[in-house]
């Protein structure tokens, strides 16, 4: 059964054949000064019989029948003139094929060109400005819209006032534009005046009666949004943002794209480029398996690799939840055909053995892993056997089916570690260097060292926001603690980077940036929720953990720093350790985990990870 057509739109529709009529009957009067000859209205009645459905076929081709295009900016514009102008052209032709006859004369069409486009915009122009709801600031359901302040008069901000003002159901209405450019104060743009800088929001609320702000700066420092927040929790403002710049297509903004400010906004946003020739050449039209794939890190890489069209992309985790979840993400951003879930465990030998023969895949991202540091360390046997064991399994089982290249996703805990995760990383990326050594070896093995990212889970942000939803208090473990932090999509996006880089044996290091002191990540989010610390919320020093560092290192002494072709990823190279007295070592490992208690396990470990120094009970 056909849809109904909705009753405003058939009324938008009678209203713009009216209005083509309408140009094409002036046209002749114009042309004729008014005294139109009697011989020229008959001809002119027949023209309009078949040129009005003409138009209004063109104009449905180029989308202009539709009520929700009554708005008017520049695109819509050009479509407009494009669907008139293409009719004016085609009664061109049809003039000449006929010698003019029974066709309107050349300054007709011109003049009903210039008519119909005059009425047709001139109504739409109406639409948005009454759609907009100019006079009452009313929404359909009677509730009064929030009146919003724009921060930024640049391109992105006027994009998102033209979109708040064309369409009425997000129920924010912009009142004025915030921008701290001095060039720009007192101008208008949109219909809306530029009220002054980042200083004067309060004076601008109390003036205008402002309810939220928008931040519409993408690239706006973390230091001016802290401002911004400090201004708006003087005057009671709710404060959203819009999203970061690789989010942004060609500065055009969409109102329902607009979020609540995060900690990521404060800690900087990347707007380096991390997509390149070489990432798309290396992913494209290959079958690519990510493990761990609904993990946080997971996840995100199998969303940007879905992006790169892989031939065939396998999601690969033992959690039926987490496994499903991503799938269903991925469904719904397009990529059905290409993706593939499988449940599995990397440590069941059996069943990757049966996967890796049935699908073949060309290139493996290794993320699947037991990460929580305190919970590991109660248990270090479990990290050895998913962490270690299994990747070192595995690695063997890449190598027996030659995958083309395997990406092992450790963590900067690696570098001289004090717990048993970063022990068990560490074992894994020596014994991966070793098997890349061997002679005859096709498979590429790499490592990626990367820090905190923001949101991931188990992080301490995510525990912080549950404090702090529950009144507090906020623990810390050590005011002098120190952490690298970057978000998700900037390391799945530079963990692709490396591996477009890699040949075979190299681990390569994240530039996180500079490093954060936790107690700082924890008052930031007290007030990004609209709290004083230690004021509204208390921040609470509990101590360091066992296995815990106060700072994070980034490389061993013995590893030789190399750049790479990207800014942000550096290479360490050192001579890969001896493959038997590798495997001699995981093997005595695998024998004993199960019958070691955990400090007789944490110095077994110690023995083949001289670096590594072990908490004891």
């Amino acid at each position: 059964m056909a849809k109904p057509i909705p009753k405003e739109n058939v009324v938008y529709i009678i209203l713009i054949g009216v209005l083509c009529a309408a140009a094409l009957y002036f046209a002749y009067e114009i042309r004729w000064e008014f005294a139109t000859p009697e011989s020229l209205q008959t001809k002119r009645v027949s023209v309009m019989l078949w040129l009005i459905p003409l138009q209004m076929v063109i104009l449905y081709a180029f989308g202009q029948l539709e009520v929700m295009a009554a708005r008017m900016r520049s695109y819509d514009f050009l479509q407009l003139s494009s669907a008139l102008g293409l009719t004016a052209i085609f009664q061109f032709y049809l003039w000449y094929v006929f010698s003019g006859k029974d066709m309107p004369g050349r300054s007709i069409i011109l003049i009903d060109f210039m008519l119909a486009l005059l009425a047709i915009g001139g109504l739409r122009a109406l639409l948005q400005y009454f759609r907009g709801d100019a006079f009452g600031l009313k929404q359909k359901n009677g509730l009064s819209s929030q009146r919003i302040a724009i921060i930024g008069a640049g391109f992105v901000g006027n994009s998102l006032a033209l979109e708040l003002l064309t369409k009425r159901g997000f129920g924010m209405v912009p009142i004025i534009f915030i921008d701290d450019d001095s060039s720009k104060i007192g101008c208008t743009y949109c219909g809306l005046r530029v009220f002054g800088g980042v200083k004067t929001i309060g004076q601008a609320a109390a003036k205008f009666d402002i309810d939220r702000l928008v931040i519409a700066e993408p690239a706006i420092s973390p230091s001016k949004i802290r401002e911004i927040l400090i201004a708006a929790r003087r005057d009671k403002l709710d404060v959203l943002i819009v999203p970061s710049p690789q989010e942004l297509l060609y500065g055009q903004i969409r109102a329902d794209q607009l979020r609540a400010l995060d900690l990521e906004d404060f800690l900087g946003r990347n707007t380096l480029d991390t997509d390149s020739i070489e990432v798309h050449d290396l992913i494209s039209e290959s079958v690519v398996m990510v493990t761990g794939a609904g993990g946080s890190i997971g996840s995100e890489l199998c969303r940007q690799i879905a992006a790169k069209n892989p031939s065939r992309l396998l999601l690969l985790d033992h959690s039926e939840a987490a496994l499903f979840t991503i799938e269903q993400k991925l469904h719904s951003e397009g990529f059905h055909s290409l993706v593939l879930p499988l449940l599995a465990d990397v440590s069941d030998e059996t069943r990757m053995r049966h996967i890796m023969g049935r699908y073949r895949p060309t290139i493996i991202f290794h993320s699947a892993a037991y990460k929580h540091v305190p919970m590991i360390e109660q248990q270090p046997g479990e990290a050895i056997r998913n962490n270690t064991l299994a990747t070192a399994k595995f690695g063997r089982l890449a190598s027996e089916y030659n995958v083309r290249r395997f990406i092992f996703i450790s963590s900067d805990k690696a570098i001289n570690p004090t717990n048993a995760m970063g022990a068990s990383k560490r074992l894994a990326e020596t014994y991966l260097q070793s098997l890349s050594g061997k002679e005859g070896m096709k498979t590429q093995f790499l490592a990626v060292r990367f820090g905190n990212v923001l949101g991931s889970s188990g992080s301490v942000v995510p525990i912080f926001k549950k404090q702090i939803r529950e009144g507090g208090p906020v623990t810390v473990t050590h005011p002098d603690v120190t952490r690298y932090f970057m978000s998700i999509p900037e390391a799945v996006g530079l963990v692709l980077q490396c591996a477009s880089q890699g040949h075979g044996g190299e681990i390569f290091m994240l530039d996180m940036g500079k490093p954060i002191k936790i107690v700082d990540v924890a008052r930031q989010l007290i007030e990004l929720n609209g709290f004083e610390p230690d004021i509204d919320i208390e921040v609470k020093f509990v101590g360091l953990r066992p296995g815990e560092k106060l700072y994070e290192e980034l490389h061993y002494t013995k590893e030789e720093y190399a750049e790479t072709p990207h800014p942000r990823v550096k290479r360490y190279t050192a001579e890969p350790a001896d493959l038997a007295i590798v495997e001699a070592q995981l093997s005595e490992l695998e024998e004993q985990v199960e019958t070691l208690d955990r400090n007789q396990l944490k110095q077994m470990i110690r023995r083949f990870v001289p670096e590594y120094v072990p908490y004891l009970d």
